[in-house]
């Protein structure tokens, strides 16, 4: 897919990830639609790329989409304003780090809701009218936790493993459509999810510093990855060959390892 002059979504877009990759694509769009829950946060970025990108088109829409009603608001106001969409980036997220028994209930639902329901339902609203333009393009935001049951974990690497599945069941339907579709699985990557995940009055989850990659590149080969048509893209050496031992590893030895393993906390 060419990203020259599209039209991009990018949910999630007030920190993080969702901010860089507005960032990068803000001096190839036509426009960037913006989404977050955070308003302050969204005014204070369209005010920095519309600095650097006078010509560029900025539309915020501030949604909480582990909210239904939110969702389908946002859903419908793209309709109403007749706002196209040729690049969707399924980038919000939500996760939470501790023991599934000690979790929260509402957490674990807000976890569903935006990491499998609202980039479901996105993707379901505009992949219609990029296959009946015969271009577009999809980049759903996994995660190399989605790659393997991870305990202390479990909600939210299995919602990255919907993602991973969906994408690759998607790229597959999609073929000789003109739309491509690619998921990127990044490893750990400096920016407020540890924060955010951990529970209060524990520390965030981190690994090693040598697998943690910068967003600025996480962004790049996402992008680069989304224009040559790839499936999946593991930003990183150490994580792509850390992810290629455990994807060819069978799950007997995965749960006996899992087993060697000290249990924390």
């Amino acid at each position: 897919m060419k990203l020259d002059g599209h039209n991009a979504l990018i949910s999630g877009a007030s920190a993080g990830i969702g901010r860089e990759f507005a960032r990068q694509l803000a001096g190839r769009a036509k426009s960037l639609i913006l989404v977050a829950r955070r308003e302050q946060r969204l005014n204070e970025l369209r005010d920095e790329l519309e600095q650097q990108h006078p010509n560029l088109a900025i539309f915020l829409r501030k949604t909480d989409l582990a909210d239904l009603v939110q969702l389908n608001e946002l859903l419908a106001w793209l309709d109403r304003d007749r706002i196209e969409v040729d690049l969707l980036i399924n980038n919000a997220g939500l996760g939470d780090s501790g023991a599934f028994v000690a979790s929260d209930p509402i957490r674990n639902e807000q976890m569903t809701l935006v990491n499998i329901v609202a980039l479901t339902t996105l993707t379901r609203h505009l992949l219609p009218r990029m296959i009946a333009r015969r271009h577009g393009g999809i980049l759903n935001v996994s995660s190399s936790a989605g790659f393997l049951p991870i305990p202390e974990f479990a909600v939210y690497a299995a919602t990255k493993a919907y993602v991973t599945s969906f994408s690759e069941a998607l790229r597959v339907e999609l073929r000789g459509t003109g739309v491509s579709i690619c998921a990127l699985c990044p490893g750990p990557v400096h920016t407020e999810f540890q924060e955010v995940a951990k529970r209060p009055g524990a520390q965030p989850d981190t690994g090693p510093e040598f697998v943690f990659v910068p967003v600025e590149q996480v962004v790049r080969d996402a992008l680069t990855a989304l224009e040559a048509d790839r499936p999946l893209v593991i930003p990183g050496l150490p994580m792509k060959l850390g992810m290629l031992l455990v994807r060819i590893t069978p799950m007997p030895i995965l749960r006996l390892l899992s087993r060697l393993s000290p249990r924390r906390g």
